[in-house]
């Protein structure tokens, strides 16, 4: 008798011991924790954690650098899926710009979410109407490996502009610049994000601020020259001190991997977001407008995952 329950137990160690080593774990780059990336990370990260039980996959979204922090730790094997801008997906995956010599050949497009205007916000005692009134002015530009910071070179490249035409290039976080505009450690703020914006709301609820145009032949040729880019409207009313609708241009965020993650894992993550779309689509007011056959192909400039693949074609999608 004593034999037989030695074996029973043994068995049951057994089968919790495979169960346990069958049990994966992803992590997912997000970006900035008053940022969107960071809630769409958390998002997809609840999501899929639902289904633990019968996928066996947990996941996690920790607060990250931003879009190419994501692409260069998807690369390095250190995540297995993130947030990214679209045009430091195209840029990675094409090995041009900043990836120049450092192409990432097994980038995988995943999904693309929300429009991502490259909003300007200015303290209004500053005086700054447009973008060319930023010259000689203290702006805080974004971290280093953040989208906002690479998307801002870009502009000034385009303008012909350098780092040294303001007064100060400062690289707060975004957590940390909306204090530092508040506080007239800075004149402005850039911000490649979706919107309504908490770091934004912050920002004018502290200061009389506001949002400044991002337009102009050096952009209509950017917005032009490049398929990643486009002009983008931020509704007037949205912020306070701003009561008309700005234009400027700007980018989509999307969800990048590696054809190293295994197709079944891209597939479980896929199937978690759009089975339960409306769900997702209420975790955050920039996802409100979201529509299926926009995210599985706008914006995404590297070949899709297979593992995404086969979900959208079970959908009939593809």
């Amino acid at each position: 008798m004593k034999h037989a329950k030695y074996l029973a137990l043994t068995a049951g160690l057994l089968a919790s011991t495979t169960a346990v080593a069958q049990e994966r774990f992803i992590t997912i780059g997000t970006g900035g924790q008053t940022g969107v990336y960071f809630v769409v990370g958390q998002s997809i990260c609840r999501l899929v954690n639902r289904d633990s039980a019968k996928t066996n996959l947990k996941c996690t979204a920790p607060s990250t650098g931003g879009s190419i922090a994501n692409i260069n730790a998807i690369k390095a094997g250190d995540m297995d899926m993130g947030v990214a801008q679209s045009d430091w997906q195209y840029h990675a995956y094409n090995g041009t710009s900043e990836y120049e010599g450092n192409k990432f050949d097994k980038e995988r497009a995943v999904f693309s979410v929300h429009s991502e205007p490259f909003t300007v916000i200015a303290s209004k005692a500053a005086n700054i109407a447009s973008f060319d009134d930023l010259k000689g002015k203290r702006v805080n530009v974004g971290n280093p490996g953040s989208g906002q910071l690479a998307t801002m070179q870009v502009v000034l490249d385009a303008k012909g502009w350098s780092m040294d035409d303001f007064a100060l290039a400062s690289e707060l976080k975004p957590a940390e610049q909306a204090a530092a505009l508040g506080d007239n450690k800075v004149d402005a703020i850039i911000y490649t994000v979706g919107h309504p914006n908490g770091s934004i709301q912050e920002a004018v609820s502290t200061i009389d601020a506001n949002l400044v145009p991002v337009q102009g032949e050096a952009i209509d040729k950017l917005v032009a020259d490049n398929p990643f880019y486009a002009y983008a409207t931020i509704p007037g009313g949205m912020y306070a001190g701003s009561p008309d609708d700005v234009t400027t241009f700007g980018v989509k965020a999307t969800f990048v991997t590696s054809s190293d993650v295994p197709d079944d894992v891209v597939y479980e993550v896929v199937k978690a977001v759009f089975d339960n779309f409306d769900r997702f689509k209420k975790l955050h007011p920039a996802f409100e407008n979201l529509k299926e056959e926009d995210m599985i192909k706008d914006g995404l400039s590297a070949p899709l995952h297979d593992g995404a693949v086969k979900y959208y074609k079970e959908r009939g999608w593809m």
